[in-house]
């Protein structure tokens, strides 16, 4: 059996340290054989890495699709959140099955039409909802679906985004502002609302949330705060998001996302000239740092969800009722509790430690991916991409609510209203 082959659009953080390795691990499985990437470090770092030939290094995804034939089987697609649609539904329409990075676009409309083309064109399109392919989800989702916790009445996820990594990717980062990328319930937590779906395993039928930028305005800037850090902060020693302390100490491994030069020297040049540089308080940033969603499915099922990016770690919560028992876990401990309300028995599952990252995820939807891709796709795949529009809906209407002071939205109501309108993206 031949490996399959892809074409790496986007060298950035997602494309080389998350999908990219797994053609190093598995070679007997996928081959990268191109890449396409305006900087021109990491498309020859990439190019390095995997032996690519330069006749298929890129500068941008528009030379891939205007080639004579198909470069590979399958497309890697791992832009920035709003370049997303167009190199996506170029690849369905030239036969190339498509991994896509989440959010799948901040434009709802896009999302729905990308659906549409992929069934159009009947190729695979999966969404990297990587928490799916867990160990720790994967298990929780096979217990409900045993039955034996009964029926779920109730769950509740909390998502502790970690108060540096709010810092790092959500005020000074790629992701710190909607226009620019996306909301932060679509960028950050569309992994949740897919998780909460797919273990429930129903239709969420309405929503509602609130939230809101709360911390990291220009009124709360300590007095004499420049807009750098290094430009002679007064309260240095005092603010925990101080970018020159942070960088060149505990955090020298995030520096790795925004310089190629991890020397001292390196990420001073970066934080004087880079965003990751700029106070917190006077940055561009407008997604917000704090957000609760409210969900009712099919069946009277409800689910609460909160985002909060004070919190001291990294990690999700997350406590599952039903009828028979209770499940409660947390993905840092990996650690799960299931508790039977007859027998009063507890059973403690402790998964070993994962391999790659999002708890293992990264793997899961690699392998799962090419084995769909192989094996063609179907509608009931684990990946599909239709579940991945209703998730991301649910994200939409969330944000919508949220501004709309707390409005209930039905999702059915608004998925109709957008679906006809999203047809002439495909025809």
């Amino acid at each position: 059996m031949k490996p399959l082959t892809a074409i790496i659009i986007g060298a950035g953080d997602r494309g080389v340290r998350a999908y990219a390795p797994f053609a190093q691990n598995y070679p007997n499985e996928l081959k990268i054989i191109g890449v396409a990437e305006p900087n021109m470090e990491r498309r020859t770092k990439l190019q390095q890495t995997h032996n690519i030939s330069k006749e298929f290094c890129f500068e941008s995804w528009e030379e891939v699709f205007n080639q004579e034939r198909k470069v590979a089987d399958i497309a890697i697609i791992c832009t920035l959140d709003r370049n997303h649609f167009k190199p996506t539904m170029k690849a369905l329409e030239q036969g190339y099955h498509v991994l896509l990075e989440k959010p799948m676009s901040p434009d709802p409309l896009e999302c729905i039409a990308m659906e549409q083309a992929a069934k159009k064109y009947n190729r695979k399109l999966t969404i990297c909802h990587v928490l799916r392919y867990t160990e720790f989800w994967a298990t929780i989702k096979k217990v409900i679906s045993s039955g034996e916790i009964g029926e779920v009445v109730s769950l509740q996820l909390n998502e502790n985004v970690e108060v540096m990594h709010m810092s790092h990717s959500f005020v000074r980062g790629n992701w710190n502002n909607k226009e620019k990328s996306s909301p932060m319930i679509l960028q950050k937590s569309c992994h949740d609302m897919d998780i909460i779906s797919f273990v429930i395993g129903k239709e969420c039928k309405r929503v509602s949330s609130y939230g809101s930028l709360m911390h990291f305005r220009e009124e709360n800037a300590p007095i004499g705060a420049p807009k750098r850090c290094l430009d002679g902060c007064p309260v240095e020693h005092e603010c925990p998001y101080h970018a020159g302390r942070y960088y060149l100490g505990e955090g020298k491994g995030w520096a790795k996302k925004f310089t190629e030069d991890y020397t001292n020297e390196g990420i001073i040049k970066a934080l004087n000239e880079t965003p990751y540089g700029k106070c917190v308080y006077r940055s561009d940033n407008n997604v917000v740092d704090h957000q609760v969603v409210n969900m009712e499915f099919e069946g009277g099922a409800t689910a609460t969800f909160s985002m909060c990016g004070f919190t001291r770690e990294q990690t999700r919560i997350v406590q599952i009722m039903g009828t028979k028992g209770e499940i409660r876990g947390n993905m840092e401990e990996n650690k799960l509790s299931i508790f039977d309300f007859l027998t009063k028995h507890e059973t403690i599952i402790k998964f070993d430690n994962p391999i790659g990252g999002h708890g293992g995820g990264d793997n899961g939807i690699m392998r799962t991916f090419l084995r769909e891709v192989r094996n063609g796709s179907k509608e009931g795949d684990v990946s599909s991409a239709s579940a991945s529009v209703r998730s991301h809906l649910m994200a939409f209407a969330a944000e919508e609510s949220r501004l709309k002071q707390g409005q209930s939205i039905n999702i059915d109501d608004y998925y109709a209203s957008l679906a006809a309108d999203s047809t002439s993206y495909v025809n």
